[in-house]
C-alpha cells in the first residue's frame, strides 16, 4: 500500500458544475482507488503558462492505494475524462474541467514514458506545493530529500509573489480533514 499525493485542479465547469463542485465529486472517484486519508483546503490559484484563462481551483489530496504508478495514472485519466477533460483536443496549461496529477508515492522514483514520479515540477508550483504543506509538510520528496516545507519555504523565498498567487478559499461542501464523506 502506497500513499500517494495527488494535486487537483479545474478553471471551467464540468457536467456537475463549478470548479469547486468538480473537485468534490471527483473526490468520491478517487476514494474508489483507495482510502482517502487526507485533504488540503481548497485554493483559488492564479494559471501558470497559458494566462488568458480564468483562475483556478487546487486542492491535493492523500490517497492510501494498492495500485502500482502506472495503474493509478491510468485511473486519474480516466476519471478526468469522466469529468469531461480530453488531454488531446485541449490546450497545453489551458482551461480544464479537471487535472489530477500524482505528485509523490512513498518514496517511488518513476520516469517512464508518460509517468514522472515525483512530478517533474513540484518544486517550482506554489499552486502544489501550498496545499501539499498543508496536509504532508514532513513528506520528503525523495529526489532531493528535502520536506515539503523545506521546497514551499525554498520557492517563497525565490519567489516573493508565489503566495499571493495562491489564496485560501471558504468552500461550502470541502472542509479539511473531511475524508469519511468521501
Amino acid at each position: 500500500m502506497h500513499t500517494a499525493y495527488i494535486g487537483m485542479g479545474a478553471n471551467i465547469p464540468s457536467a456537475v458544475g463549478s470548479p469547486e463542485a468538480t473537485l468534490a465529486a471527483a473526490v468520491a472517484q478517487l476514494a474508489s482507488l483507495g482510502r482517502v486519508s487526507a485533504k488540503s483546503s481548497l485554493y483559488s490559484t492564479e494559471p501558470v503558462g497559458f494566462v488568458g484563462q480564468p483562475r483556478f481551483v487546487n486542492a491535493v489530496l492523500a490517497l492510501e492505494t494498492p495500485k502500482a504508478p502506472r495503474e493509478l495514472l491510468n485511473e486519474l485519466l480516466r476519471i478526468e475524462q469522466i469529468f469531461g477533460r480530453d488531454r488531446s483536443a485541449g490546450i497545453p496549461n489551458g482551461p480544464r474541467t479537471l487535472d489530477l496529477d500524482i505528485l509523490l508515492m512513498g518514496d517511488l522514483m518513476v520516469s517512464e514514458s508518460g509517468i514522472e514520479i515525483p512530478h517533474p515540477r513540484l518544486a517550482e508550483r506554489a499552486f502544489v506545493l501550498v496545499p501539499l504543506n498543508e496536509i504532508a509538510p514532513d513528506v520528503r520528496d525523495p529526489r532531493s530529500a528535502m520536506t515539503v516545507a523545506q521546497l514551499l519555504m525554498r520557492l517563497l523565498a525565490k519567489q516573493r509573489t508565489a503566495a499571493d498567487a495562491v489564496v485560501k478559499m471558504d468552500a461550502e461542501n470541502w472542509r479539511v480533514g473531511a475524508v469519511d464523506a468521501c
